[in-house]
């Protein structure tokens, strides 16, 4: 029996011993009765189908997911073979639930119940945005020697175009200068867009120190209430009580003066439109070092949220990797930069986006104090 079905088997045990002892559960579990009413949740199945124990009891499951959906085929599956059954990756996301909602099924029957079963589901979403997390990074190193190569086989001869197209300016009709003034205007705009990707190409060391985020964030808002988001709503959760982040500081501020200035852009001159900054403390994400069997601990979780318009879907997972943008005339790097010092400072970033509500969430290691060397010297 596989450790999923073990899980499924112990969560029917214990869905007669009451709600206590499955509200200990972290994964939602649902009792259908044999007539597809859903007749007990756990406290995570509450949170996961957005609706009181008291509303589910009142609608059968396929009131809350797609129709058609595999869920309820498993649930047949079960019944008839009366035995466990499990399913991967299926979205069940709807309307009621919210979209998506990519988890692992194990369903699994009551002993004492012909026709009911117990459902769980298990989240993919943390291991679906470390994947794509890990992929962004790739995407980002191979811009690495791209930028390097720009910068060398680029910058030189444009320089040498914008100083004859100077010298032209002043030989020129005056009709004429428009473009020359064109042509030293785009010439500008390359040379800067070369010098953003040769961020890319820099992989001396990061200086870090312990960082006060909080001292991060409030330094990066006033930036934005007395620039680019004026006069714009932007509220605050902080958990003050959460320890230092290790990392550079000037490349956090970069970090959240990007993530800031796009949820700007998004909720545009909106009214109802709000920024929302927190902080938590997240304990048991833990993330695997490729190569080592190091695992490195990110309980400290930074979001940007905004209620603008979203991300487009077919864009979401390729959010972060360079040249892909949403703006009419974005350069598709910020978000890619954004993903590399995060990276660099082995963390993870991902975003999140349904209309109104886009969630850009950094998980980061916290500061930890060196172990102090005894009195004759070692460790």
């Amino acid at each position: 029996m596989t450790p999923q079905a073990m899980k499924a088997g112990r969560a029917a045990a214990l869905a007669s011993d009451g709600p206590t002892i499955l509200d200990a559960l972290p994964h939602p579990v649902l009792l259908v009765a044999p007539d597809g009413v859903i007749e007990s949740a756990n406290m995570a199945a509450e949170i996961f189908m957005r609706s009181s124990v008291s509303v589910l009891r009142r609608h059968p499951i396929d009131y809350f997911i797609p129709f058609g959906s595999p869920l309820l085929t498993l649930i047949e599956q079960v019944r008839e073979r009366g035995a466990a059954v499990n399913e991967y990756k299926v979205d069940i996301g709807s309307p009621r639930i919210g979209a998506p909602k990519i988890v692992d099924i194990n369903a699994s029957p009551v002993s004492d119940r012909p026709g009911a079963v117990v459902l769980m589901f298990q989240e993919r979403s943390m291991a679906e945005k470390i994947d794509r997390q890990l992929t962004s990074r790739g995407a980002a190193r191979t811009v690495t020697g791209l930028a390097a190569m720009l910068a060398h086989e680029i910058k030189n001869p444009l320089s040498g175009i914008r100083g004859a197209a100077q010298l032209l300016e002043q030989s020129v009709p005056d009709e004429d200068r428009a473009l020359t003034r064109l042509i030293t205007d785009e010439t500008d705009r390359i040379v800067k867009l070369v010098d953003r990707m040769e961020v890319f190409s820099d992989e001396r060391p990061i200086e870090r120190e312990p960082v006060n985020i909080h001292v991060v964030l409030d330094h990066v808002k006033r930036l934005a209430d007395s620039g680019f988001a004026r006069g714009k709503k932007i509220t605050e959760a902080y958990d003050p009580s959460l320890p230092p982040v290790y990392a550079n500081k000037d490349q956090l501020i970069q970090v959240f003066l990007n993530l800031i200035k796009n949820a700007s852009e998004a909720i545009g001159d909106d009214p109802d439109g709000e920024i929302r900054i927190t902080t938590a403390f997240r304990p048991g994400i833990r993330l695997s070092v490729p190569g080592t069997d190091e695992r490195v601990s990110l309980p400290l979780e930074f979001t940007v949220q905004d209620n603008g318009p979203g991300v487009p879907d077919d864009l979401l997972p390729h959010l972060f990797e360079p040249f892909i943008t949403t703006k009419t005339n974005g350069s598709g790097l910020g978000l890619a930069l954004v993903a590399k010092i995060i990276g660099d400072h082995g963390g993870v970033i991902e975003c999140d986006s349904i209309p109104r509500k886009t969630t850009f969430r950094i998980l980061m290691p916290a500061y930890v104090e060196p172990e102090a060397s005894s009195s004759d010297g070692t460790e």
